[in-house]
């Protein structure tokens, strides 16, 4: 995977596991998720808070590396409160 994505795995509360992975586009991040290695990736519309928050912390850890700027934590939590307003991000 290229450095402006970002990958992880995860349960829907249906039970259903998903391959999550985000790719960093200009300003935009972009969410893709398949069920299964071998099918396509789908592009995730709407992603959900679980999603948001998994790439926040991602977008914190990778800050720490030196692989991202730190403005970038800041675009990740405008976006979360844009879509999400309930959210409590620290």
């Amino acid at each position: 995977m290229a450095k402006a994505e970002i990958s992880w795995k995860r349960t829907t509360a249906e039970g259903v596991r998903l391959q999550v992975y985000v790719r960093h586009v200009g300003r935009d991040w972009r969410f893709f998720a398949r069920e299964q290695r071998y099918d396509q990736w789908q592009t995730v519309a709407e992603p959900p808070l679980e999603d948001w928050l998994e790439l926040l912390d991602a977008v914190q850890r990778r800050i720490n590396r030196r692989l991202l700027r730190p403005e970038e934590e800041a675009r990740v939590k405008n976006s979360i409160r844009d879509r999400f307003p309930e959210a409590q991000l620290g």
